[in-house]
């Protein structure tokens, strides 16, 4: 090459070398998109490159999978289900198949929740399934739902205890021995949004008690109540003996009154008085009177019957006061839970009615006492959403109902334990394949180019910024922080000091 050709083109590269320079000196004070705007109006005669696409950010507002507040949750394969093969599925397939026919007769929009009104799919197939084999019942789950462990934000597991529905002894007529009265709703007793002879009102929110046709206040709480403020009305079922058995009937939501003449009277929650409960189990346990460990509703019932007066004063504590209501229902049925059909013992469960919705399958696993108090009896059931309960709140809490009677009474009694909640969700909403159609974030950019485009959020104070800067710095000498660059500071004006003047020596030119 001649040497005028081979300075042209070192002269030519140098000069696109020191504009490239240029760009990334500039990338610092100007911005990536500046630098290249600055590299375009130099450099017009270069060929252009194709430009990126712009990302939209922020990206879209997609509809999450599936989001239950305050839960964290896992998809599970069937193998990973601890007890799944061991479970009586023939059994939690009759109890599925009953909370089927309230689901398949519902109309109108599906409840705004996780599930909403994707059971209706399974439920039809179930609707056609006369199944008496509990292998075809344990594929029906299996076909039609995928298992998803799932428990409160920050827990490893859920929380269950025990219910039961009470036998008591009772009159229809007060007596010296029973005088302890099972009231119904009051007709002054009001619920915003409800009218006053609804079906079983809410268990949660405020109540009122309506005065003339407008005034409403608070209603009694369980204290003016048991003082006779409603007393003489007419709203008397029947009568007790012991005012611990009607707390306890209270507490479960549901009784059967034994009368001398051999009749019974089944009882239903109805209503309450607007009062958060309260349990007393857990004021013993503050005061020191029971310990945590040995905690139980039979020690709640010693405790009362030896200590008359603290047991008055230890139910006003719970302000929370129920009212029931009649239904006909033999001795051989069940009681019936807030779904509206009669509930099976041992495989029906009272949830979070605000982030469940009923029918729902759960597989519950873990160990309970329910050989006695000291047990520890492997528990693998599949149990089904039927209830609910004022208590009962989580996204991983449950109510396990046990039936009626005492022996159903001292199991359930003892039961407060953490256990895991496997949650089964219908396919059609399977979390896992609906959230492979969210899109990808972008990937990461490399540490290279992270450093020569830095990404700078908000500002922050000073002082947040520079603690955080210095203990960066400390751990490794090769962090650079990614803040806005200083501004110099001007110089404070000042007048200059006047020095003494000194001769000027010449100085030659090629100096």
């Amino acid at each position: 090459m001649a040497p005028e050709a081979r300075i042209k083109t070192f002269l030519k590269t140098s000069a696109t070398a020191l504009c490239a320079g240029v760009v990334v000196l500039s990338s610092f004070s100007l911005g990536a998109e500046a630098a290249r705007r600055h590299y375009r109006s130099h450099h017009h005669h270069l060929p252009q490159m194709a430009a990126t696409p712009a990302r939209a950010l922020p990206y879209p507002q997609l509809p999450l999978p599936f989001e239950i507040p305050g839960a964290q949750y896992l998809p599970l394969t069937w193998a990973d289900v601890k007890g799944w093969s061991d479970d009586d599925h023939l059994a939690a397939y009759r109890t599925f198949r009953a909370s089927c026919r309230s689901i398949n007769a519902q109309a109108g929009a599906p409840e705004p929740k996780a599930l909403g009104g994707s059971l209706s799919e399974p439920c039809k197939v179930a609707k056609s399934l006369e199944l008496s084999d509990d292998a075809k019942a344990k594929a029906f789950f299996e076909q039609n739902f995928a298992p998803l462990r799932i428990s409160r934000l920050g827990e490893p597991d859920g929380f269950v205890t025990g219910y039961y529905e009470p036998v008591l002894e009772g009159s229809r007529t007060q007596t010296d021995v029973y005088n302890v009265p099972v009231y119904r709703r009051p007709s002054n007793l009001f619920v915003r949004g409800y009218k006053q002879d609804s079906v079983s009102l809410p268990n949660k929110g405020p109540v009122y008690r309506k005065i003339g046709r407008r005034k409403l206040v608070p209603y009694y709480d369980r204290g003016e109540i048991e003082d006779g403020k409603i007393a003489g009305r007419g709203l008397e079922i029947a009568w007790l003996k012991d005012p611990t058995d009607l707390l306890f009937a209270q507490i479960q939501g549901s009784a059967r009154i034994k009368f001398d003449d051999g009749g019974t009277v089944r009882l239903n929650y109805d209503a309450y008085n607007g009062y958060p409960y309260t349990a007393v189990g857990r004021i013993l346990i503050e005061r020191g009177i029971i310990p945590k460990e040995e905690m139980s509703m039979q020690k709640i019932r010693e405790w009362m019957a030896q200590n008359p007066d603290g047991a008055r004063e230890l139910r006003r504590q719970n302000r929370s006061y129920i009212f029931f209501r009649e239904v006909n229902l033999s001795d051989k049925d069940e009681a019936v839970g807030a779904q509206g059909i009669p509930l099976t013992a041992g495989r029906s469960i009272a949830v979070d009615k605000s982030l469940h919705v009923y029918g729902t399958p759960f597989f519950i696993e873990g160990e309970l006492p329910i050989e006695s108090e000291r047990a520890k009896t492997p528990f693998h059931r599949l149990m089904i959403a039927q209830d609910t309960g004022s208590a009962i709140i989580g996204p991983a809490r449950a109510d396990l109902y046990f039936g009626a009677g005492q022996e159903a009474g001292r199991v359930s009694g003892r039961l407060r334990h953490p256990i895991h909640f496997v949650m089964l969700v219908p396919k059609g909403l399977d979390p896992a394949a609906r959230a492979a159609r969210l899109p990808v974030p972008d990937p990461r950019p490399s540490e290279k180019i992270a450093k020569l485009f830095p990404q700078t959020g908000p500002a922050k104070d000073a002082a947040t910024v520079a603690p955080a800067t210095a203990t960066a710095a400390s751990k490794s000498e090769t962090v650079a922080a990614a803040g806005p660059v200083p501004l110099p500071v001007p110089r404070p004006a000042s007048e200059p000091a006047s020095e003494p003047r000194r001769p000027v020596k010449n100085r030659s030119r090629q100096q």
